[in-house]
């Protein structure tokens, strides 16, 4: 993997939990060494983590001919990345709410809600396969927010 801290960087893994948690602890490394703070650093882990693994299991289903492809940049202000996979896909908004009374003892839907949770911003294409997630440096707590162009 390519440990530049600023740009745009991409990497393609296979659909195994073992290269998803690899990339994860380079990715984590590299936001250090990038100077965000260890909230900001605690946020992206879970994040990041939790989007990558969902690709392999979920979106890949530990397919050996399916891969991951992971795009990244890091900047003064942000980190923001793209995990694409190339499962059937989702519909997001049609996962039950695991916070309501009769999902409580489910498991689907945590792992949506946990990233929604710790990053700033959260999308997923239309058809489910593809989630983009920026934390701004200091974000979610209203410190920093995103400007035009960043």
């Amino acid at each position: 993997m390519d440990s530049k801290s600023s740009g745009r960087n991409s990497v393609v893994i296979g659909s195994t939990k073992l290269a998803a948690c690899k990339v994860c602890k380079e990715l984590v490394e590299e936001i250090k060494r990038s100077g965000f703070g260890d909230q900001d650093i605690f946020a992206i882990h879970l994040a990041l983590e939790e989007g990558l693994v969902n690709a392999v299991k979920h979106g890949n289903g530990f397919d050996p001919d399916k891969s991951v492809q992971i795009k990244w940049e890091i900047t003064d202000s942000k980190f923001d990345i793209t995990i694409a996979d190339e499962g059937e896909g989702f519909e997001p908004s049609a996962l039950p709410d695991p916070r309501s009374d009769e999902n409580l003892e489910k498991t689907g839907g945590r792992g949506v809600l946990l990233m929604r949770s710790y990053m700033d911003v959260v999308e997923f294409n239309d058809k489910g396969n593809r989630i983009h997630m920026v934390r701004y440096r200091g974000g979610q707590d209203g410190a920093a927010k995103p400007t035009p162009g960043d």
